[in-house]
């Protein structure tokens, strides 16, 4: 570009970037995911739900340290709950540290908790999390309405990925013998 030629704002490079500009484009920084729950669980329906947090529990989370291994969602008094969810203490906290498993309120409109509520009483039906992120800059939690896998499933699960990654290697391989001959 030539000095004193005019270029429209949205044609120049952004200055900075960094979190703000992941932040702005609603991308999502990935804190902590539970992969066991998509191998135990049949997933029906997924659902994004604010997290009340308090500070110390946030400084904890930006730092990338939480596990939802064990954590599980119970719908309590027209209110979801998320328990379990291991986020440790913060490391420079002083005495207004959190607990690091206590029970954290989720946000939901009420139709969702609702629904999950009476879909949740049904056997074999239960509410897990996927996933802790952040999302312009607030933390949120995926939850998914599931139902529990019995062990063929299972096997037959991990047996279609197997086969899958197979095909997508061999289609692979193809695709290079003939780029090189």
């Amino acid at each position: 570009m030539s000095k004193g030629m005019y270029v429209p704002k949205e044609s120049q490079p952004k200055q900075g970037g960094g979190a703000k500009a992941n932040a702005k484009d609603g991308k999502r920084k990935i804190v902590a995911q539970n992969k066991k729950a998509r191998h135990d669980y049949a997933i029906i329906d997924v659902y994004e739900a604010g997290l009340v947090l308090t500070g110390t529990e946030v400084k904890s989370l930006r730092q990338g340290r939480a596990s939802l291994a064990d954590g599980f969602v119970q719908i309590d008094g027209n209110e979801a709950w998320l328990h379990n969810a291991h986020i440790p203490e913060y490391s420079q906290g002083s005495w207004t540290n959190h607990s690091a498993r206590r029970k954290r309120k989720l946000l939901l409109h009420r139709e969702e908790i609702d629904k999950l509520a009476v879909k949740s009483e049904e056997t074999g039906h239960t509410i897990v999390p996927l996933v802790l992120y952040f999302k312009d800059g607030r933390a949120k939690a995926e939850i998914a309405l599931a139902r529990g896998k019995k062990e063929y499933d299972k096997r037959q699960t991990l047996r279609e990925k197997q086969d899958r990654r197979e095909s997508d290697r061999a289609i692979a391989a193809a695709k290079r013998r003939q780029r090189g001959e």
